[in-house]
């Protein structure tokens, strides 16, 4: 499990840049792209890790089948078009949205500071994962048995992440109800 600082600091440098233009895209189809390859920076680090199961589930769960289907949804409902034009908006949201930004960042730095730890440390050790049948009885065990509920928990939010996109491209898409056709 040695991770090489310097793969996983491009991997990360990629994932972040990617990140940002998920946000920063206007085009919903290409912002789901750039999440695409966010995934598959996840997946690289994954693999480094050792943890070849989890970079295998990243990229046919997340990068495959959750991706291509918020694409099919967006494509349907037509809405790769751009929704938010930051240069029409009102001033005092911009200031107001750069402000909570700019304490939102400041308090982040202000906790990664005064962290001593990032969590608890696994008890899971090598020989341990080997004992109980490698890496995908270890994960499925953990999964099924104390994760279970943040394990459906993140069903949920994928749904609800799936709704509300149905939602936003239907406001902004209304059907012309008097054409006559």
């Amino acid at each position: 499990m040695d991770l090489n600082p310097i793969f996983f600091t491009a991997f990360a440098s990629l994932a972040i840049a990617f990140a940002l233009l998920v946000v920063l895209k206007k085009n919903p189809v290409a912002s789901a792209f750039s999440l695409v390859l966010v995934f598959f920076c996840f997946a690289a680090m994954y693999a480094m890790l050792d943890a070849h199961l989890l970079a295998a589930l990243q990229v046919l769960v997340y990068a495959g089948a959750i991706m291509v289907l918020f694409i099919f949804v967006i494509m349907l409902l037509a809405a790769d078009v751009p929704s938010f034009d930051l240069g029409r908006s009102h001033v005092g949201l911009r200031i107001g949205s750069g402000a909570v930004s700019l304490v939102l960042l400041g308090l982040f730095v202000w906790a990664f500071r005064h962290t001593e730890s990032f969590g608890a440390k696994g008890t899971l050790t090598a020989a341990k994962i080997e004992s109980v049948g490698g890496n995908t009885q270890a994960i499925s065990q953990l999964m099924f048995s104390d994760y279970l509920l943040p394990f459906e928990l993140t069903s949920v939010l994928l749904l609800a992440g799936i709704v509300g996109a149905v939602a936003i491209a239907k406001r902004q898409n209304p059907r012309k109800e008097g054409s006559g056709s």
